[in-house]
């Protein structure tokens, strides 16, 4: 069987975007696919003129295949199809995973051409379903365990030299406060947070790497969801997004505020999974302070935590999932990995 990914993320590296793209990564890896990676065009003067959101994209040479599937940053992302001249004619089934699946608007005409796409939250598959005439179903965001989990020499307890990180977007109040109480000579804690690298370019997965060694020295990772002092244009949804996933699978502790969401009550539903604090960000300080000083007691949460992020929410998982969904085999290779991930977490249970 021939298969084709296509992936937006490869032309060009984001660091909010690169643990999608390792989805692409590993579809490419199991199902010995070709990988494609379209870049987008600049927008011509109809769309500046009429002020379109619509993505354009630059022609590719894809021969075609038995399967295309599109690992999708948005709905968007789902146009890159058009990249692929007679793309509907060269593919018997094409198929896409859609990340923030929130934005309705992004579901535009080329849906429509889709066999069936997946969605990350459950209360998004009615729209898509209903306005293009697909079949539509709900699968979580994931992460790597095999690439990203904490080696066996990094300690889940004490001896982290990094006591807060806040990496990506963090609400202006709290990261004021948390920056004028912890950066203070005074003050025995170390907040690192961003920048913590390139936002854009070759270097992005490069420095991934570098992330997740500063998520394995840490104690406590930070994390907002999207409504908590929104600014300008960023997004606003309750999604569980890396983050989330990256810290815990690191063995952090994670604070801030959960998302409030299904999504959130079906992937974060362990005991300690996250430690909820206060509106004001001198109280949040408070607590991080105290949760800081018994740091000791916090191993076996650490653990839990990489534990239940390998069993829960690994990409294998999620492949496993699309393959049933989309009608698709599940390598050999992919079954053999699963056993991988299920002895990794063994070892942090």
């Amino acid at each position: 069987m021939k298969i084709v990914v296509a992936c937006a993320g490869h032309a060009a590296p984001h660091a909010g975007w690169v643990a999608i793209d390792e989805l692409a990564d590993l579809l490419v890896h199991y199902f010995d696919a070709e990988l494609i990676s379209p870049r987008r065009a600049a927008p011509g003067w109809v769309q500046r003129l009429r002020g379109s959101g619509s993505t354009a994209w630059e022609p590719i040479d894809c021969p075609g295949g038995d399967v295309l599937i599109v690992v999708a940053h948005a709905p968007q992302d789902l146009s890159m199809i058009d990249a692929i001249a007679g793309c509907r004619s060269k593919f018997k089934r094409i198929v896409a995973w859609v990340t923030d699946s929130y934005f309705q608007a992004g579901f535009g005409r080329a849906t429509a051409q889709y066999d069936a796409i997946t969605v990350t939250a459950r209360e998004d598959v009615a729209h898509p379903q209903t306005r293009c005439g697909i079949p539509v179903h709900q699968v979580y965001q994931g992460i790597d365990g095999l690439a990203w989990a904490p080696p066996p020499e990094t300690p889940t307890g004490a001896g982290r030299a990094i006591d807060l990180i806040g990496f990506g977007r963090m609400p202006p109040s709290y990261h004021a406060h948390f920056s004028s109480r912890f950066h203070a000579a005074s003050s025995p804690h170390l907040y690192l947070h961003s920048p913590l690298g390139n936002v854009t370019g070759a270097s992005v997965p490069l420095e991934r790497g570098m992330l997740f060694k500063l998520l394995h020295r840490t104690k406590v990772s930070l994390a907002f969801h999207l409504f908590v002092e929104p600014q300008g244009i960023r997004p606003r949804a309750m999604m569980v997004t890396s983050r989330w996933l990256e810290s815990l699978l690191a063995g952090c502790v994670v604070a801030g505020k959960r998302p409030v969401s299904r999504m959130a009550d079906e992937m974060l539903c362990w005991r300690g999974a996250t430690v909820e604090l206060a509106d004001d960000p001198r109280d949040a300080g408070d607590q991080l302070q105290q949760l800081l000083a018994r740091d000791d007691e916090l191993q076996a949460q650490r653990s839990r935590n990489v534990h239940e992020a390998l069993l829960r929410h690994d990409w294998r998982h999620r492949i496993v999932e699309l393959c049933g969904h989309f009608g698709l085999p599940v390598p050999p290779a992919l079954r053999e990995d699963l056993q991988r991930v299920q002895a990794l977490a063994e070892r942090f249970a």
